[in-house]
C-alpha cells in the first residue's frame, strides 16, 4: 500500500511539471533514428523560464521551438480539460508533419503502464486532434484566418512565420490576439528564422530594441549550446573536412580569419563552431549562413546587398551604439516645446557643449498620421557625433516648426538644412518668419538669365538628390560621422538604388525620412557656415 501511495505520488508529481513529464513519458526521434527521452535542451529551457504572453523569437535553424510547442501543447491538453491549442505552419506538407510528430508523441506515451491516465483520442484527422476530456490541438497552414477565427487558444504558436505570405501576417497576429483566452495563463508565440522584409521583421526589431511593443523579444544565435549536440553530425564532417584543407590539423589561432578573430574574441566562439561555419559557407554563401545562422538580430535580416549602405557596417555600428538620455536627466533642461516629445519622437544622445557649432537636417512631411511619412530632424556637432533625432508623423507642419525652432535653439542656434520640397516650404517660412531662426543653409541657384540667387533650404532633385546620397554614403564609410539613432540605420539598410532611383524598400512603415534628414545635415556640415554668434 504504501509502495502504491509512493507512486502515485511520483506520477501526480510528473503530471504536474511539463519538464518532468517530457523527460519521462514523451520521447523524439534524435538524428540516428532513435527515440528518445526528450529533455530540453539549454534554450528550451531559457525560453521557458523567460517567456511572458506574448512572444517573439527569431532563431538559428534547429533550434528545437517546434518541438518544444508541440511537447507542451500536449501536455496542457492532456493535463488540462476544456482547453485549445493551435499550431500553424507556412506549407501543408510541413502542418500535415507537425501533425503526424505529434500523434507519434501521444502514441509513444506509456498507455499500456499507465492505461487510465492520458485522455484517449476521439477525432484524429488533418487538422486536430481532439480527446476525450474535450481538450483540442489544431494545426492549420497560412493563408487564411478561418482556423483562428471564432475560437478560443490557450496557446498559439506560428512557426516560420516570416515564411507565410507577406500580406497576410498582420492580418493574421490581429485575428489571433482576439483569440487567446482571457486568463494569465495563455500564451502566444511566433518563432522564424529571419526570411527578408515582412511585418514578422518590423514586429521583431521593435520588440527588440523595446519600442513600445506588447511583445517579448527572444533571440537564439548559431552559437547556442543547442547545436553542439543537434549538428554534431555536421560538426564532425565540417572537423574532418578542414583537417584534410589544413595537414591534419584542427582549427587554431593561427587560422584564424578576421571575421572569425572577432566571433572568437567578442562572441566565445569556439574552434569547432567555427570550423562549421567555414564548411557551411564553403558549401553554400556568407549570406545564407548569416541569414540561417545569425550571429546577432540585426545580421539575420540583412539580406543579398542592393542597398546603397554597407550593410556589414550598419551593424557593427548598431552594436555601439549608445543609448538616448534618460528623460528624468534632461527634462529640465528642455524647453517646454520640446518635453512632451521626449523619448518619443525625440531622442537625444548628448548635450550641447559651449561654444560648440552644431549642424542639423530637416525633412518634413504631412503629419496626418496613419501610414504617411515621418518629419524627422537629425542634429550633429561639428565633429560628426549625432546629438539629436526626432521622427513622427502626426505633427502638424505648424507644429513641427515650433520643434525646428525649439531643438535647433538648444543645440546652439544649430546651423540647420530643411528640404524646401513640399511641405518643406512652408515650413522654412514659419521657421524664418514667424520665429526669426536666421541660421539657415541658402542654396545657390540661377535664374533664367543668369543671375545668380540664394534661396533658403535645400531643393532635391533627380540630379541634387545622388550628390546627397553620396555624401552621406562617403561620410559613413569613413567614419566622418557617427549615427547613434537605431531607427536611421534601419532605414540605411533598406535604402536602394534601383536603376537610378533612390528610396527606401517599399512597404508599411519602411521609410526614408531619417535618411534624407542626415544627408541634409552632412550638407549643412558641408557648407560649414554659421549666421550667429554663440
Amino acid at each position: 500500500m504504501a509502495a502504491k501511495q509512493k507512486n502515485q505520488k511520483a506520477i501526480e508529481k510528473v503530471m504536474g511539471d511539463f519538464r518532468l513529464f517530457a523527460k519521462n513519458f514523451i520521447k523524439i526521434t534524435d538524428n540516428n533514428g532513435a527515440n528518445v527521452p526528450f529533455v530540453l535542451n539549454p534554450e528550451q529551457e531559457h525560453f521557458m523560464k523567460e517567456m511572458e504572453k506574448y512572444n517573439i523569437i527569431l532563431k538559428g535553424r534547429q533550434i528545437g521551438f517546434t518541438t518544444f510547442s508541440l511537447a507542451y501543447m500536449l501536455y496542457l491538453a492532456l493535463t488540462n480539460p476544456d482547453t485549445n491549442y493551435l499550431m500553424m505552419t507556412h506549407h501543408n506538407k510541413v502542418t500535415q508533419s507537425l501533425l503526424r510528430r505529434l500523434n507519434k508523441m501521444y502514441d509513444m506515451l506509456p498507455h499500456k503502464k499507465y492505461p487510465n491516465l492520458f485522455p484517449k483520442k476521439k477525432i484524429n484527422n488533418r487538422d486536430e486532434i481532439y480527446f476525450d476530456n474535450h481538450s483540442r490541438i489544431q494545426v492549420a497552414t497560412a493563408g487564411g484566418t478561418d482556423s483562428i477565427s471564432g475560437n478560443t487558444f490557450q496557446l498559439i504558436h506560428f512557426s516560420e512565420m516570416a515564411k507565410y505570405p507577406t500580406d497576410e501576417q498582420s492580418e493574421i497576429i490581429a485575428t489571433a490576439i482576439p483569440a487567446l483566452a482571457k486568463n494569465r495563463d495563455s500564451k502566444i508565440i511566433i518563432e522564424s528564422t529571419a526570411y527578408g522584409e515582412n511585418e514578422y521583421a518590423d514586429m521583431f526589431r521593435k520588440a527588440w530594441r523595446g519600442k513600445e511593443s506588447v511583445w517579448k523579444a527572444h533571440f537564439y544565435s548559431w552559437l547556442a549550446k543547442a547545436y553542439s549536440k543537434q549538428f554534431k553530425h555536421s560538426f564532425d564532417e565540417a572537423e574532418e573536412w578542414f583537417k584534410v584543407h589544413n595537414q591534419g590539423s584542427r582549427m587554431r589561432k593561427q587560422h584564424l580569419e578576421h571575421d572569425e578573430k572577432v566571433l572568437k574574441e567578442e562572441h566565445k566562439a569556439t574552434y569547432r563552431q567555427l570550423m562549421f561555419r567555414r564548411h557551411y559557407i564553403e558549401t553554400n554563401s556568407i549570406e545564407k549562413f548569416k541569414r540561417e545562422f545569425p550571429t546577432t538580430p540585426e545580421e539575420a535580416f540583412n539580406t543579398t546587398n542592393v542597398g546603397v549602405f554597407d550593410t556589414n557596417k550598419i551593424v557593427e555600428r548598431m552594436q555601439h551604439v549608445i543609448d538616448p538620455i534618460e528623460t528624468n536627466e534632461i527634462y529640465d533642461e528642455l524647453p517646454d516645446v520640446l518635453k512632451p516629445y521626449i523619448n518619443k519622437s525625440l531622442y537625444i544622445y548628448r548635450l550641447p557643449k559651449p561654444s560648440v557649432r552644431c549642424y542639423g537636417g530637416v525633412d518634413t512631411a504631412s503629419g496626418t498620421g496613419g501610414s504617411n511619412d515621418n518629419s524627422t530632424i537629425s542634429i550633429f556637432n561639428a565633429e560628426g557625433q549625432q546629438m539629436a533625432s526626432f521622427y513622427a508623423n502626426d505633427v502638424p507642419v505648424y507644429k513641427f516648426a515650433e520643434v525646428v525652432n525649439s531643438l535647433g535653439r538648444f543645440f546652439n542656434y544649430a546651423y540647420l538644412c530643411i528640404e524646401r520640397n513640399s511641405y518643406g516650404l512652408p515650413l522654412i517660412e514659419r521657421v524664418r518668419k514667424e520665429y526669426g531662426y536666421l541660421n539657415l543653409l541658402k542654396q545657390k541657384t540661377f535664374d533664367k538669365k543668369g543671375h545668380r540667387k540664394l534661396q533658403l533650404g535645400f531643393q532635391t532633385t533627380n540630379v541634387t538628390k545622388p550628390i546627397i546620397i553620396n555624401d552621406f554614403v562617403e561620410h559613413f564609410d569613413l567614419n566622418m560621422i557617427v549615427i547613434e539613432c537605431v531607427e536611421t540605420l534601419e532605414e540605411m539598410k533598406i535604402y536602394q538604388d534601383n536603376n537610378g532611383k533612390l528610396g527606401n524598400k517599399r512597404g508599411e512603415d519602411r521609410h526614408d525620412d531619417l535618411v534624407i534628414s542626415v544627408a541634409m545635415s552632412i550638407q549643412a556640415m558641408k557648407h560649414a557656415k554659421y549666421y550667429v554668434e554663440i
